[in-house]
This record gives structure tokens, C-alpha cells and sequence, in this order.
């Protein structure tokens, strides 16, 4: 789910073509081993404006599902397509493991990552919340039509993809990394060229690297694309970076570096 749809039982692909059936399996496998109520997947496929025969079409995109499931199935499974996509009630469930979802693995993977951040364990976290990222084939989502509920998703897992990256920059910068940063954040700050967290970061990363000027060009373009664009101020963090970096603030640099020594004791 983590880019485009892919879901296989036995090397044999599940997801359906057709955009509706393709948006109840996602939202049901998002919701791994969790009864899904119909009044959800409606909302998904028609938003306010069910038809009457809603729940009909539900039931008849669902049995196109189960067809999927059943041609997968190994011979001699001894589970039917109504075990895997099963009814509950006035629910439908798709009954795998949330482990078998990369959404779910991912979310363990970052937590784990956000926790040897907390500890202080930069190298180990790095490593974790890279590992989590490498989770991603794309944006979310990417090749499936969305209502109300996969859009809300699809926005707040890109988000989260974007906040697990910027701490996990945050981790190499704190180790050092600043060189083999550079061109990933120049790349960043060119997709998002408005987002100041990537900008900040990169005008550091430069600025450690020897880029003074390349830093302050960061800056200038940030400001140009918040400031002439839609007329707002930079944030104070970024004001800050520059301020820093024009008076080559000894705390730009890294803990324990020559440079670090060397400015600290000019500053004395």
C-alpha cells in the first residue's frame, strides 16, 4: 500500500482492476483483520451520495473479490474465499496477519526508530528509520481511485513518511553525515520547495560542508518561494540557520569537531 496496490496469494495477484472493487480491497486490507462496517465502505465509494442499491453493489463488488481469492488459492487450501474476505454482520473483514501489510510494518519500524531516538542512540536509530522508509515504492496509494476515507489515509501516512525522514536526517546530521546529505537534501528541497524543514536542514548540511554561500542561496530561495509567492515570513527556525551561519556560530558545528573547537574558543 505503500505505493502502488500489490497484494499476491501464492505468486497470483488479487487486487482487481476496476477503481470501486480496487478501493473496497484497500480499504479493507488498511484495516487488516478488522471488520470494516458497510456504512464506511460506502462512504469511501460514494462519499454523502449512497445510492439506494449501496449495499446491493457492495455485495456484488465483494463476491468479484472472492472470485480473485478463490482462483489464487493453492489446491488443497483448506480455506474458501468467504474465510479470507469474510462477513460480519453488517462488516466485512479481510482475515491476513497486519504484519503481511507494509503499512503495519512500517509503523513498527519507525516506532522503533522514534524509540532509540529518544535513547540517544542516533546510529541505531538512522538505521531503523531508514529501514522504514525503504518500506516506500511511492506515494501512498498512488494507483488507486480515493473517496473521503483512503484520501484522509493516504494524506496522513505521506505525511508520516515525511516526518520519519526528516528525524532520520536529523539522526545522520547528528552523526556527521552532513556530506553524504547534501545531494539527498538538494533533491528534497527541490520536490518540496517550500517545506522549511527540508531547507534548514539543507543549509546546514552545506554549511558543514564547506558551502557557506550555497547555504545562504538555500535560504534566499526559500524565501523567495514563501515570501513573493504567497506573502508569508519565513519561520524564525530558518531566520535563525541564517543568522547563525552569516556570524559562523560555533553551535552550527558538529559536537567535537575541529571547527567546533576552533570557533568555540574564538567565541570565548
Amino acid at each position: 500500500m505503500l505505493g502502488p496496490l500489490t497484494a499476491h496469494e501464492e505468486g497470483t495477484s488479487v487486487v482487481p482492476t476496476a477503481g470501486k472493487p480496487r478501493q473496497i480491497f484497500a480499504t479493507l486490507a488498511l484495516n487488516a483483520d478488522c471488520p470494516v462496517p458497510i456504512s464506511t465502505l460506502s462512504k469511501e465509494l460514494w462519499g454523502e451520495s449512497a445510492p439506494r442499491s449501496a449495499v446491493r453493489t457492495l455485495q456484488t463488488y465483494v463476491m468479484q473479490l472472492r472470485h480473485r481469492i478463490e482462483a489464487a488459492l493453492a489446491d488443497g487450501d483448506p480455506r474458501s474465499a468467504k474465510d479470507v474476505l469474510t462477513t460480519e454482520g453488517s462488516a466485512y473483514r479481510l482475515a491476513v496477519s497486519r504484519e503481511q501489510v507494509d503499512i503495519a510494518r512500517y509503523e513498527r519500524t519507525a516506532a522503533q526508530g522514534r524509540t532509540a531516538v529518544a535513547a540517544g542512540d542516533d546510529a541505531a536509530a538512522s538505521a531503523l528509520l531508514n529501514r522504514a522508509l525503504g518500506l516506500w515504492r511511492g506515494p501512498a496509494l498512488v494507483d488507486v481511485p480515493v473517496g473521503r476515507v483512503l484520501e484522509a489515509e493516504a494524506l496522513r501516512w505521506d505525511e508520516d513518511r515525511l516526518a520519519t525522514l526528516e528525524q532520520r536526517i536529523d539522526c545522520d546530521l547528528r552523526l556527521g553525515r552532513h556530506r553524504e546529505l547534501v545531494p539527498e537534501l538538494r533533491v528534497l528541497t527541490a520536490r518540496y520547495p517550500m517545506d522549511d524543514r527540508f531547507c534548514r536542514h539543507f543549509m546546514l548540511a552545506l554549511y558543514r560542508s564547506g558551502y557557506t554561500w550555497r547555504a545562504l542561496e538555500a535560504y534566499q530561495r526559500l524565501r523567495g518561494e514563501l515570501t513573493a509567492e504567497l506573502g508569508l515570513r519565513l519561520p524564525r527556525d530558518v531566520e535563525r540557520m541564517q543568522h547563525l551561519i552569516l556570524s559562523e556560530d560555533p553551535e552550527l558545528d558538529l559536537p567535537g569537531s575541529v571547527a567546533h573547537r576552533e570557533r568555540a574558543l574564538l567565541f570565548a
